[in-house]
């Protein structure tokens, strides 16, 4: 398996497969993360591929299939780039877990990244191909095994997959990807969760199906209100695509203690993962959601980015709660609360940091 010890800025949430998150204050200091600070989420090892042996077959309901080196998709077809945020479903899982146990990895609310990513359309490559008139999904299979032995998989609408933004991406923030973040080829797909976002990409089937893998059958989906591992019946939940509408305090950090006067709070808020919606503003409230003051954002929002922002908030001796809120361009608000489920996905609610100021 391929080395991961070069990702020293990161917090280690699980050691085998590894799975890390940046520090809160030291993820929103740049708009387009370094490599060194975008989480890590694997499923299984980090595979070693000889890029000059990679082979990409793309098949299934198309007029012909194809094998595509990284040669080929490097000369044979447009160049382009998209800044996008990436996000696990399972950000923000502790607070879930604060509620009732959840499984799986227990992400803080750092595991998003922006990154600028290099690679072709996948409707280019599709369109090589030929798309089928059955086709309704496109299913990927990375090289990467789980400790069960299988490999990892998922799959996307057809129609996400013809979307411009969604790329076969080999450079990240304008360097050739690295192992950790699914060299040599990975998909983006800008909007939906981290998990469809299928690092060391070595198949691509056409089909009138989603993907069998169990990552996209039993995986990534949110149980229904009232249900339990035990009751819910997976077949019957849609698989997640599209983020929530969601932001973080990520300065000061929880519990810190901090001096009277003058606060500068700061973090990350992004829209949902849809083309026709934006951030509208972002507020801040010092007194837990009682009153509330708009943030300045430092970016303008755009489709599939974070923004970062900022607030200067007057505080006085004693404990507060502060909370951060996100709006969108449909009017829609972050919500108050979140409901737990089974497996401590997309939460949302809003986000609120404890903190002591002493006189």
């Amino acid at each position: 398996m391929a080395s991961i010890a070069e990702n020293v800025r990161l917090l280690e949430r699980q050691q085998d497969p590894y799975n890390a998150e940046p520090d809160p204050a030291e993820l929103v200091k740049e708009f387009v993360t370094p490599r060194e600070l975008f989480f890590i989420r694997n499923h299984g090892g980090v595979p070693e591929i000889d890029p000059t042996r990679y082979r990409l077959r793309v098949e299934g309901t198309v007029d012909k299939a194809l094998e595509l080196t990284l040669n080929h998709l490097r000369s044979d077809f447009v160049r382009v780039r998209t800044t996008a945020t990436l996000q696990c479903a399972g950000n923000r899982r502790q607070e879930q877990g604060r509620m009732r146990d959840v499984p799986g990895v227990p992400w803080s609310f750092t595991t998003l990244g922006n990154a600028e990513w290099g690679g072709v359309r996948l409707k280019d490559v599709l369109e090589r191909a030929g798309v089928g008139e059955e086709t309704r999904h496109v299913q990927f299979r990375g090289l990467d095994r789980v400790p069960e032995g299988f490999r990892y998989g998922a799959s996307i609408p057809l129609e996400k997959a013809l979307r411009p933004e969604t790329l076969l991406a080999f450079e990240m923030n304008g360097a050739p990807l690295v192992p950790a973040h699914g060299a040599p080829v990975r998909v983006v797909v800008p909007g939906f969760i981290g998990a469809r976002n299928v690092k060391w990409v070595d198949s691509i089937a056409l089909s009138a199906d989603e993907s069998p893998n169990f990552y996209q059958q039993e995986e990534y989906k949110v149980s229904p209100p009232g249900s339990s591992e035990r009751t819910v019946d997976w077949s019957r939940v849609p698989a997640i695509e599209e983020w929530p509408l969601n932001s973080a305090i990520c300065v000061p950090g929880e519990n810190q203690r901090l001096k009277t006067g003058r606060v500068q709070v700061r973090g990350y808020a992004l829209g949902p993962g849809l083309s026709d919606r934006t951030l509208s503003k972002v507020e801040v409230s010092a007194d837990g959601g009682h009153r509330w003051q708009q943030a300045r954002l430092l970016q303008d929002s755009q489709p599939f980015q974070w923004v970062l922002w900022e607030a200067s908030i007057e505080l006085g001796p004693g404990r507060h709660e502060l909370v951060v809120r996100a709006c969108d361009s449909a009017g829609e608000t972050q919500p108050q609360s979140a409901p737990w489920n089974v497996k401590g996905y997309l939460h949302n609610a809003w986000h609120r940091v404890p903190v002591i100021v002493e006189g």
